[in-house]
Order: C-alpha cells, then structure tokens, then sequence
C-alpha cells in the first residue's frame, strides 16, 4: 500500500497525537521553564512530525530514510525530557505514559518503513508516496 500523503502514515498520526499530549501536559509547567523543558520537548514533539512529512516529500530512498531516523530520534528525545521532567518532580509517570507508549508506537511504524526503504532496490521510492511494508 502506498501512501499519497504524509498524513496517511501511522507513524505521522500517531506522532501528531504526541504533540497534542505534549503541549497540553507542558503547559502547566512554571514560567521558568518557558526555553527550557518546555521549549525542549514541544520543539522534539514537533520534530517527529516535520521529520516524518519532509522524509515521506524525498525522493530517494537514502533521504527518506535519514528524515524517517531524525524522526525517530526526536521520538527518543521527547520520552528523555519527560522521564527528567519526572525526575524533577513536574510530571507523574501517569501523566507521562501514554505519550511514553505512543513515541515507543511511532519509532516500531518508523522501523517498519525504514526496513522496507533499505529492501528496496537502489534505495528509491516512487517521490509522491511511501510504500508501507
């Protein structure tokens, strides 16, 4: 099956439900942690969709895949902040887990599309769409 848009893939859906959870459980964290925490996991959080939009816009298989690990990446990124904004004391691991468990769900799918680019003869993929395996 091939994508026609970026917000088709399961990794993008569940990546934007991340920056949904991400901005309404840092926003109740203090003033002081505006360019800190805050600023840190939102721009992680954001990080997974935009990677995951520019990779499936590439049109060889090598670009796809880089976008497609930043993506992954950033997903590790946003479960770091939160696991230290726990150490701190601002968030519970209840508050934590679901996103937690959704950025764990984004990098299974993001390894699922990697896996299926690198099987791909020379490493291209149609420009216009994302072949999920």
């Amino acid at each position: 099956m091939a994508y026609l848009d970026f917000t088709e893939m399961p990794a993008w859906q569940l990546a934007a439900e991340v920056v949904k959870e991400v901005y309404d459980l840092s926003a109740l964290l203090p003033r002081s942690e505006d360019y800190a925490l805050r600023g840190q996991v939102r721009e992680a959080a954001i990080g997974m969709t935009g990677n995951i939009a520019e990779g499936f816009g590439r049109l060889y298989g090598k670009d796809k895949t880089n976008f497609y690990l930043y993506a992954r990446g950033s997903s590790y990124e946003v479960r770091s902040h939160l696991l230290v904004g726990h150490k701190v004391g601002y968030f519970t691991l209840d508050a934590i887990s679901s996103i937690n468990a959704k950025c764990l769900k984004v990098v299974e799918e993001l390894n699922k599309i990697i896996k299926n680019l690198s099987s791909t003869p020379s490493g291209s993929s149609n420009k216009n769409s994302t072949a999920q395996p």
